[in-house]
């Protein structure tokens, strides 16, 4: 594909830390849904679960061949962290962030936004609905 695509991710944690799950929402360039992955992760933080969310996002897309990528996160820690503007300081996320920083390098151009959450309805509730099914697409080693 050569226009980019957009996707939208997210991740929760009911109990934060608790049963938790990710969705991943692509577009193409048209609009036309792509894709639709989401996975529960078991017991793990919100931040576990976002990370988790924009990984299987990276992968789904390096599969599928995309080298442009626009990524939209309601998760301002997320975000921040990636572009650098926060330290990652939680040993839990050091080796997502690490893993998110290498498959980016993938891609010849990638784009993290946050977005406010009301913007990522869809994502939001392929995360919810791998936290009610309590399970989904495989989850990505995190």
């Amino acid at each position: 594909m050569k226009e980019p695509v957009r996707v939208h991710i997210d991740g929760g944690a009911r109990g934060n830390p608790g049963p938790a799950g990710f969705g991943v929402h692509a577009e193409d360039a048209t609009g036309q849904v792509v894709a639709e992955l989401y996975g529960f992760l078991g017991h793990a933080t919100n931040n576990v679960a976002e990370y988790a969310a924009f990984i299987a996002a990276l992968e789904w897309a390096q599969g599928q061949g995309v080298n442009q990528l626009q990524v939209y996160s309601d998760s301002q820690l997320l975000v921040r962290q990636i572009e650098g503007a926060y330290k990652v300081r939680h040993a839990g996320l050091k080796p997502l962030y690490a893993r998110c920083r290498l498959l980016m390098t993938r891609f010849s151009l990638l784009r993290l936004e946050h977005v406010r959450r009301e913007d990522n309805k869809d994502a939001d509730a392929l995360a919810n609905r791998a936290m009610d099914e309590g399970a989904g697409n495989t989850p990505p080693p995190v």
